[in-house]
């Protein structure tokens, strides 16, 4: 690839005071390339703009340093950071200081891959920080729809995973914009664009945002597209035509529960079928809203923060089976059969909250939502995880990551101390006792005042 800007050179711009090292190119695309540079000792990315690219968008510089002075909605965005126009030798360098502009972001810290890597089935991945990712998708897009902003060009080559925390981040920020403004060479990507945009009869904004959001979580949670079904596969080439058709003037969601003419094919689209069986019924009607009535009625489709309520709800279901340890998602009152190994699932030990049940398996945590019915779900700042013996698996601990002490009443009565940073063991344990409030634990077949 030729590079628009020599590498292992140092440049001054505009907007910054401190010189810009280019070190490496990281890659290019149809607006422009995107360099790993140094700014004293800070690691930032680059992305410069081709001037073909600004011609079709004149507010774009206008839009970015409206962005920088706003700031990130939080930070799972790779957010612009300075607006950076050619000057001197690099005005001279690029053909003038008319030929173009780029801006500064963070970078891509090392674990992320992106999210197109787990949709080809590429990445390993647990299901636990497949839930996680998703809900801090649906939370970076609910912070910024909380600014009223839109994302606009939503897709899969936007979004970083990493799979060892189930964490995510959010590039290409550049086409972010105030909700209805509608300005911007960009829409949106075929297969993400919502009918009314694909169509032209819209501009992109929160509500179209919400369809394309949808779009993106059933691809993290199935690694299929929502649309292509029998239906697609009927088509003999998939060009324009045939897209604005599957996308926008008949689309016809893979799982609909009314109409099963679209459903995934059992061979080209195995994981579809593999997955969607995974997932309570209460986070599929969240998709079949959005991609039934939703296609038409904007009002129908999910919110953002339904979608953290429900995510955060469905791992609070997660349970591994006592044969393989296969993850597995089920109503916490219920016995069922794995989904790997098809042994039997009993109802497992649960703890009972402010806010619900959370099923006792490894790896599952408490958070302050859990406590307080009025807080909005957060993940960010565990309170307690549930652990296994490192020798003996089967046996489950409680590990404080709270700053304060615990008491843990046994069932025979004693109290005992978990201070910040120690784990109880749960084995006998009847009441857990916090500043945040009180925990109960159930077993199998016991009954509840609240149940």
């Amino acid at each position: 690839m030729a590079w628009i800007l020599p590498l292992a050179s140092s440049h001054r711009f505009g907007g910054i005071d401190a010189p810009v090292r280019i070190l490496r190119g990281l890659g290019g695309g149809s607006q422009g390339q995107v360099f790993e540079v140094a700014v004293g000792e800070e690691a930032l990315a680059l992305k410069w703009y081709f001037p073909t690219f600004l011609r079709r968008d004149p507010g774009l510089a206008e839009r970015l340093a409206e962005s920088i002075r706003r700031g990130s909605p939080n930070g799972d965005f790779l957010w612009p950071l300075a607006l950076l126009r050619p000057t001197g030798p690099a005005a001279a360098m690029l053909g003038g200081a008319a030929s173009g502009f780029g801006y500064l972001m963070p970078l891509r810290p090392a674990g992320f891959q992106g999210a197109v890597e787990h949709a080809a089935g590429r990445l390993t991945i647990s299901l636990q920080n497949v839930l996680r990712s998703a809900f801090f998708l649906a939370r970076g897009f609910h912070a910024l729809h909380s600014l009223g902003l839109c994302y606009k060009d939503v897709s899969l080559g936007n979004v970083f995973l990493d799979a060892g925390r189930g964490r995510i981040l959010i590039g290409d920020n550049d086409n972010v914009e105030v909700s209805g403004r509608g300005g911007g060479a960009v829409v949106g990507t075929w297969g993400f664009m919502a009918p009314e945009v694909a169509l032209g009869r819209s501009r992109p904004d929160g509500g179209s945002d919400l369809f394309s959001l949808a779009v993106l979580l059933f691809l993290l949670l199935t690694r299929h597209d929502p649309f292509k079904g029998a239906l697609e596969r009927a088509i003999p080439c998939l060009d324009l035509p045939a897209r604005r058709r599957l996308y926008a003037e008949e689309p016809l969601f893979v799982f609909d529960p009314r109409d099963d003419r679209n459903r995934p094919d059992p061979i080209e689209h195995a994981a579809a079928l593999l997955t969607w069986p995974l997932y309570p019924r209460a986070l599929q009607q969240q998709f079949e809203r959005t991609f039934g009535p939703g296609l038409s009625d904007r009002r129908s489709r999910t919110l953002t923060g339904q979608w953290c309520q429900q995510l955060a709800a469905t791992l609070d279901q997660r349970r591994l089976c006592p044969n393989c340890a296969e993850e597995n998602l089920l109503d916490v009152r219920l016995s069922g059969l794995c989904r790997s190994c098809g042994a039997p699932l009993p109802p497992p030990m649960r703890m009972r909250t402010a806010a619900g049940l959370v099923a006792v398996a490894a790896g599952n945590e408490l958070h302050p939502h859990h406590f307080d019915l009025l807080l909005a779900e957060d993940l960010d700042h565990p309170l307690a995880r549930m652990v296994a013996h490192p020798r003996r698996p089967h046996l489950l601990g409680l590990e404080n990551l709270s700053p304060h002490p615990w008491t843990l009443t046994l069932q025979e009565g004693e109290a005992i101390a978990v201070a910040p940073g120690e784990t109880a063991s749960l084995a006998h344990a009847a009441i857990l006792t916090t500043p945040n409030g009180e925990v109960t634990i159930e077993r199998p077949g016991e009954s509840s005042a609240q149940a």
